[in-house]
């Protein structure tokens, strides 16, 4: 198992990169998720920025999620149990 202080950096940098790059998918990637990151980085790019504004909404919504839960509880859902979306 990975320590608490590990587990708590990693969601904070999560939560931080969701909330301020959320468009480009970056916390995905810092969680490991990189085909969900790439989807993001992809639909923001492809569109020519014009789904960036969606992607923006849901990076915003999963930082807020991940920084608001405990670390025991986020180590369960997004570190152990690989839970991609929201």
């Amino acid at each position: 198992m990975t320590s608490n202080s590990d587990i708590s950096g990693k969601k904070i940098a999560a939560g931080l990169c969701g909330i301020l790059l959320g468009t480009l998918g970056i916390h995905k990637f810092v969680l490991g998720y990189n085909t969900q990151g790439l989807i993001m980085l992809l639909v923001s790019l492809l569109t020519c920025g014009l789904a960036a504004p969606i992607m923006g909404i849901i990076g915003l919504i999963e930082g807020i999620i991940y920084l608001t839960k405990s670390d025991e509880e986020f180590y369960r859902t997004y570190i152990a149990g690989k839970k991609g979306w929201f």
